[in-house]
């Protein structure tokens, strides 16, 4: 492999866990945390950790094996009915990681025949997903639902019987916009085509009671969600019909073949649905929401592009990784911690900073941000 700019090189930083939203790269001191995705901030909520050390107690760490040979738990099958309860859908399988069920959501919605049609900046998993299947990729413009209306027109009047998959997420990473959801939906159901909507960053925090962007919407083919973000805890899941449901079930390795979710993770992220479901999850949203307006509205009226979207996830796009690097150690130096976004995670002159937001932020914070927006602002 060639050299990499010292500007593009990454390290690996280990972070000790300080409580209240607190990291410390020990001897450093202890930074703010704007970086993870521990959006409600439940990751140390008492209840998810005593749920897990209920669990610990009862049957031990590991699962040991895969979910249909000896490693299925009643945590994982609470969960799973819990789960497919409250978002309205039949089924509901758990998986290790997000991007292990982004995999097996296209393994088991494409093959090497069809056409997968991918917003231009979806998740790197689902992209590794089609490679896997052997589908044909076509990448449309980010949110361009003009764009996607085209090429499926053109599609079916190439190949009228192609099966045709799109992909897209509710709530996108690294800078936080959504698509037209309803929209999305209905051209997916005019031109016959599946869809797998990723709700990873949404599942929590945005949509009727947390349940996500998608939830309420006909036509949604599978569902991926995560629970290691809003949920504060660790593992996947995919939602789905029965029928989708049960081919998961028999035709995907990526369900069969790998040792199941750990079940102190399933127990804890089910005392994190029962809490989002309830009054504190309506009450830690609201936070939540309204600590984003506010610093997007501040952002804006310090004279940068406002951030788009209404979740937690804020891109200020600086373009040159060196100015983003810069304004990110200044951060730290303030007490936060922000980690540059740069390519290859980003198009190339679109470097930024990526602020992963909670409920009750303290006040100084923003008031950080704001001092180093200004300063390079000087440098533009």
């Amino acid at each position: 492999m060639g050299e990499q700019s010292p500007h593009r090189r990454r390290r690996l930083r280990t972070f000790v866990h300080q409580g209240a939203g607190h990291l410390a790269e020990e001897p450093a001191s202890a930074l703010l945390d704007l970086a993870s995705n521990n959006t409600l901030a439940l990751s140390d909520h008492p209840l998810l950790k005593q749920a897990a050390i209920d669990c610990i107690s009862r049957s031990g760490v590991g699962s040991g094996a895969s979910r249909l040979v000896s490693g299925s738990r009643p945590e994982h099958q609470a969960l799973e009915h819990e789960l497919a309860n409250w978002l309205g859908r039949e089924r509901v399988l758990l998986y290790p990681s997000g991007f292990q069920a982004n995999i097996a959501a296209l393994q088991i919605l494409a093959d090497r025949h069809s056409l997968v049609l991918a917003d231009r900046r979806i998740h790197h998993s689902l992209l590794v997903g089609v490679r896997a299947c052997g589908a044909r990729l076509q990448r449309f413009a980010h949110n361009d639902l003009s764009d996607l209306q085209q090429r499926l027109m053109q599609q079916r009047r190439d190949d009228p019987q192609r099966q045709l998959v799109v992909l897209s997420e509710s709530l996108f990473s690294m800078e936080g916009s959504s698509p037209d959801i309803s929209a999305l939906v209905g051209l997916c159901h005019q031109h016959d085509a599946a869809l797998l909507l990723d709700e990873a960053h949404a599942l929590g925090v945005l949509g009727p009671g947390g349940r996500g962007l998608g939830h309420g919407h006909q036509g949604i083919s599978l569902l991926c969600g995560t629970f290691g973000k809003a949920f504060g805890s660790g593992g996947a899941f995919l939602a789905c019909d029965q029928a989708l449901g049960d081919a998961l079930l028999q035709g995907s390795g990526a369900f069969r073949y790998t040792t199941a979710l750990a079940p102190p993770l399933a127990a804890a992220a089910l005392a994190a649905l029962r809490l989002i479901a309830g009054a504190e999850g309506d009450v830690r949203r609201q936070q939540l929401c309204n600590t984003a307006e506010q610093w997007r509205a501040a952002i804006a009226a310090s004279g940068w592009p406002r951030p788009p979207g209404q979740g937690p996830v804020l891109a200020i796009k600086l373009g040159d990784d060196r100015r983003a690097n810069e304004a990110a150690a200044a951060l730290e130096q303030r007490g936060l911690l922000v980690v540059p976004i740069r390519p290859p995670t980003v198009p190339e002159g679109e470097a930024m900073l990526r602020l992963s937001l909670r409920p009750q932020l303290p006040d100084h914070a923003l008031g950080s941000v704001l001092e180093v927006l200004e300063r390079c602002s000087g440098t533009q």
